[in-house]
């Protein structure tokens, strides 16, 4: 049976669930990955309230829509991450508090770890996030920067999240990071020693988006078959990369999406350069029956047109795996006419 076609709500929070919920019905959507910032999921209203658990619930069957994870990437970025003031425009006014930088990042590390118990109290069993970085500013390694200094970054993120992880495990939830410049993990090498820092524990996986590796140069199908067991979630996002004018370098330059000179932006799903078609087989081929969650970003597209277009893309694409081999009848004839001998 195909995978559900959900949409994630992140990039939609300027819109009531109530009014965003029958919209992505219209769009085509089975369901929503909700955002845990607009109206569309509360932490701490859905630890304080069955009602309001339910009530959400309601409105999403109202529509004729599941919910299959709760994704709370802004949160998650300061548990890490060297605070400044940009982070206060993200945060809750209980998590940015007094603005103090490791109040901030412990208040991140507790909501969090409450996510995982509210989303064991609303039925799902992926929560996806960032981690942020106490070491992402070095990642050009300039002034030289040692591994001693990364090893100090991973042994940080390993001791804020170890407790986070362990709060997933005792809700029997999966924390699936989407690997992404700014995170501990960016791409295949950094992923594998994210593991690593918190030993391997079995609540840490990855929302895996291609979209944000394809750029980079890593190899997204790759990631795939590397981390089998730890994908978690699917985000279906593009990206188009070295169509720019050349005075714009992987980097960025400091430029705003939709400049028409960036070496890579984002685009509707099913019109950038992702292979698609090679992620589904490997999804397949690992056995990943979670939903294909679009993650819209295009800006230079009509969201309502994208995000239409997007879902039909995914529900085209993807199809179930193989029972057994295709040329399996064969072995069947050759088995039966031995028999008849």
């Amino acid at each position: 049976m195909p995978r559900p076609v959900t949409l994630f709500t992140g990039q939609w929070a300027d819109l009531p669930l109530a009014e965003l919920a029958p919209l992505a019905r219209r769009m085509g959507y089975d369901g929503l990955e909700l955002a845990c910032w607009g109206d569309h999921f509360d932490v701490q209203q859905a630890l304080a309230s069955d009602r309001y658990v339910e009530d959400k619930w309601a409105l999403l069957r109202e529509h004729g829509l599941t919910c299959l994870a709760i994704g709370n990437h802004l949160v998650g970025q300061a548990v890490c991450d060297l605070i400044d003031e940009r982070h206060r425009a993200i945060l809750p006014p209980q998590v940015w508090g007094d603005g103090d930088p490791e109040g901030v990042r412990q208040r991140a590390a507790r909501e969090l770890a409450d996510t995982a118990i509210a989303a064991a109290k609303f039925g799902v069993k992926t929560v996806t996030g960032f981690t942020g970085s106490s070491i992402w500013h070095a990642t050009y390694a300039f002034p030289p920067t040692s591994q001693a200094y990364w090893d100090a970054g991973f042994a940080d993120f390993g001791r804020r999240f170890g407790p986070i992880l362990d709060t997933f495990e005792q809700q029997d939830v999966n924390f699936a990071l989407e690997v992404h410049p700014t995170e501990i993990a960016f791409d295949i090498a950094s992923a594998e020693r994210a593991i690593e820092a918190v030993g391997g524990h079995r609540r840490f996986g990855f929302n895996f988006d291609p979209s944000h590796l394809a750029y980079q140069g890593v190899d997204y199908v790759r990631f795939i078959r590397r981390f089998a067991d730890r994908i978690y979630n699917a985000h279906m996002k593009d990206v188009w990369w070295g169509r720019g004018d050349g005075t714009v370098g992987v980097f960025g330059g400091h430029t705003s999406f939709g400049d028409a000179r960036r070496f890579w932006d984002f685009r509707s799903v099913g019109r950038g350069m992702v292979d698609f078609e090679a992620i589904i087989v490997a999804l397949n081929d690992i056995g990943y029956a979670g939903p294909l969650s679009v993650e819209w970003e295009d800006s230079r597209m009509d969201r309502v047109h994208g995000a239409t277009e997007s879902a039909a893309f995914c529900r085209r694409l993807d199809f179930p795996a193989a029972a057994g081999a295709f040329d399996a009848a064969f072995d069947k004839a050759a088995q039966g006419g031995m028999a008849g001998t």
